[in-house]
């Protein structure tokens, strides 16, 4: 008997198969995992993932490994993509007003516990609580029994253009990130000067919002392993025209 195929939008099918990339990354699972645990060859988990052309009871069986049912991953799916990609002025004002809920949330954000925050920062467990609450009233987690956290905030979202967060940055951040000389281990820093047309200017943007999609992947599939093996990692990504200032001086009529 042939199976019916399991049809949805393709947005739909797209955050369905999003939501089971990404519990096999925080399970720490690959394709070749996958296609054994399933009866498949790896080639043809590629090809089912590529295509998104699953049968009903093959989503089941890849929920039910995964330790859900189908309804319950369909749920997750809705639940990420209603997730905030931007936060409001307000939201960011707030956050910026205390530095230990910025704290907080930057910790929650990458997927720390709370015996981890109260482990490694001085804060009591009264007051990572409060900060936790806090949090659930922005919007930004969903507190849940025992303290337990579900993001609200999807992964790659971004910060307000001119809001709060990046004047944060910019005044007490950037500079501390940049006094470095980037020589240690995990660290770059790279410069590049050219002359590009608009078009090249588009593909660059491209490429770098590709960049960050990417980076936040990685620290996806960085979730499978324990805290005390993740390192704290930023990355700044500067993009626009420019001409050092001793240039611009020697310019005709300057």
């Amino acid at each position: 008997m042939v199976s019916h195929l399991y049809t949805l939008a393709m947005t739909e099918t797209e955050h369905l198969v999003s939501a089971i990339k990404r519990h096999l990354k925080r399970q720490g699972m690959t394709y070749r995992d996958l296609a054994a645990d399933i009866g498949l060859s790896e080639p043809g988990v590629k090809r089912m993932f590529a295509s998104h052309r699953f049968t009903v009871e093959r989503l089941v069986q890849i929920s039910n490994l995964l330790g859900f049912t189908l309804a319950e991953l369909a749920q997750d799916a809705m639940l990420s993509e209603k997730r905030l990609h931007m936060l409001t002025e307000a939201q960011e004002r707030e956050l910026v007003s205390d530095p230990r809920l910025l704290l907080v949330a930057v910790c929650v954000l990458n997927q720390w516990e709370l015996q981890d925050i109260v482990g490694v920062y001085r804060l009591t467990e009264a007051e990572c609580i409060e900060r936790l609450v806090r949090l659930d009233r922005l919007g930004l987690i969903a507190l849940l029994p025992n303290n337990r956290v579900r993001l609200q905030v999807a992964r790659d979202f971004d910060w307000q253009p001119k809001g709060p967060i990046r004047s944060f940055f910019f005044d007490a951040g950037l500079g501390d990130f940049l006094r470095s000389d980037f020589t240690g281990r995990d660290q770059i820093i790279d410069f590049s000067h050219g002359m590009l047309t608009e078009t090249a200017c588009a593909a660059m943007h491209a490429e770098i919002k590709r960049l960050r999609q990417r980076f936040a992947e990685l620290h996806l599939e960085s979730l499978a392993v324990p805290l005390s093996k993740r390192h704290g990692i930023a990355m700044v990504v500067a993009f626009r025209e420019w001409e050092l200032a001793a240039f611009s001086l020697l310019r005709r009529g300057a």
